[in-house]
């Protein structure tokens, strides 16, 4: 693999560059931080995004992707992360999107993917149930047909920004013959349809993002499947495929670990830094390997996807590795506070930001990371998958 950029190749990134620099300023920061933020600043940032016809680097140009190459998507990931910016919201744009223009009906792509790429309508994932997490296939949200609706009953939980979405996609099952993943279709249903719930989950940070969503005798169209009924489990799959490559996070990572360079470098009272250490000088070699193998992983899963074949089976191992380096390094920033809590503050001198950098910020990266390893399918399951279809045992 040539990992040389081409002259056009740094043109491009200077043009990246230029636009993140001066797109994510300061008033949109101030916005993602408000009240409301998360919703109207992200379609707010998205809404740029679009403006530069680049909301969407994954999907086909015929759809309204950016046509760029593998090398340019690397480069806007990488330049992205590096300044800190979030990525999208996945849920329409690198989850159901790409669900509805591979398998969905011409009217469906004519009616879904403009509103997804101008961010005119919020989606939210409906996998997940209060009895199937992991084992997806054992969801119990039924949806049976009556003439030309389903009437859909049950509960789906996890849900994130269920409060802010217009529609869910949802998996329901519509059989019980068979082997449990036969009996599933893929629905796409309006969030303010009679008979929807949502309750808020409140977690340990006191935020609300999480969600359950009830039904109860909700009636979503026919025409609102995507694919044949029954088949939701293949079109399912090939979502999970695109969720896992994306929870990799192979660039916040990157500037994650940077960041913490930094602050291992920094002495306390001059007794030396943290990076001194040759136990924690290796632990964060470690990481740094292991992030690299990542990355070429990646790179060839993006690769794959380039020439027209899904991520496949390397999805798992990209969300598998992806999320336990993650929590590598978060693990290693609340060591960094502990080190760093007892920095007497001096007149003049700004150590309240850094305490707060390595007390709050640590403290709730750490919490989030632990359930890294858990969404987007647990790890004990992408082990098997990668057993199965990347080991052939």
């Amino acid at each position: 693999m040539d990992t040389n950029f081409s002259a056009d190749d740094l043109a491009f990134r200077e043009e990246v560059r230029a636009f993140l620099d001066a797109q994510f300023d300061d008033d949109l920061l101030a916005l993602l931080r408000g009240p409301d933020g998360v919703k109207s600043g992200m379609v707010e940032w998205q809404r740029r995004l679009y403006k530069q016809g680049w909301v969407a680097p994954g999907w086909p140009k015929e759809y309204g992707g950016t046509g760029w190459s593998l090398t340019q998507k690397y480069i806007f990931e990488t330049e992205r992360a590096l300044r800190g910016i979030p990525d999208v919201v996945p849920f329409g744009l690198i989850m159901v999107g790409p669900v509805i223009y591979t398998f969905g009906s011409a009217e469906q792509k004519q009616r879904f993917l403009p509103r997804i790429l101008k961010s005119e309508d919020w989606w939210c994932q409906g996998y997940s149930e209060p009895g199937a997490g992991s084992d997806l296939a054992a969801l119990q949200t039924k949806a049976e047909r009556d003439g030309d609706e389903y009437v859909v009953s049950g509960a789906k939980i996890w849900t994130t920004y269920a409060q802010h979405a217009d529609w869910i996609f949802c998996l329901v099952r519509t059989s019980q013959e068979g082997k449990k993943q036969e009996g599933i279709s893929f629905l796409l249903i309006d969030m303010t349809s009679p008979g929807i719930t949502v309750n808020p989950i409140h977690t340990i940070d006191s935020k609300h993002t999480l969600n359950e969503v009830q039904f109860d005798q909700v009636r979503v169209p026919l025409a609102n499947r995507i694919g044949e009924e029954n088949k939701g489990w293949t079109y399912a799959k090939a979502l999970l495929e695109h969720e896992r490559t994306a929870i990799a996070g192979v660039g916040d990572s990157k500037r994650k670990l940077s960041q913490i360079r930094t602050h291992a470098a920094q002495e306390k009272w001059g007794e030396g830094c943290v990076l001194d250490d040759p136990k924690f000088a290796s632990r964060l070699a470690a990481i740094e390997v292991e992030l690299m193998a990542l990355e070429f992983t990646e790179l060839r899963s993006l690769a794959s996807a380039a020439v027209g074949k899904g991520p496949g089976a390397a999805s798992s191992l990209l969300k598998l590795k992806g999320t336990e380096i993650r929590q590598s390094l978060d693990q290693l920033h609340m060591d960094l506070a502990g080190y760093y809590s007892g920095i007497a503050v001096e007149p003049g001198e700004s150590w309240q930001t850094i305490g707060h950098e390595y007390g709050s910020d640590a403290r709730v990266e750490f919490m989030y990371g632990r359930a890294a390893t858990i969404f987007g399918g647990s790890n004990e399951v992408q082990r098997n998958i990668t057993a199965k279809y990347v080991l052939g045992l």
